[in-house]
């Protein structure tokens, strides 16, 4: 994607609020699907293991991202996707 096009986009995501409104409905959504606690669950186990003392913040941050991202239901990203699109379609002049 053309980075202008990028821009654009995220400047009218902005402008409209629709990123904050795309933003409560993952978390709401995440939330829903026990996301948020099955992260934390394994954010603990990290700690747990590697002990409080031997983990930084960013450390843990890195080791949870990928298992983050992987669990997020793909009917989640799929509804987001098309919130996304259909805000899109709306939009003149873009």
């Amino acid at each position: 994607m053309d980075p202008s096009v990028k821009t654009t986009i995220e400047q009218r995501l902005l402008e409209t609020g629709e990123k904050e409104r795309l933003k409560e409905h993952l978390r709401n959504r995440l939330t829903e699907a026990g996301w948020r606690e099955e992260l934390k669950l394994h954010a603990k186990e990290i700690v747990a293991k590697r002990g409080l003392n031997s983990i930084t913040h960013d450390d843990l941050v890195k080791e949870i991202t990928p298992k983050g991202r992987a669990l997020v239901p793909d009917v989640v990203k799929k509804e987001l996707l098309v919130k996304i699109q259909t805000f899109l379609s709306h939009q003149n002049n873009m």
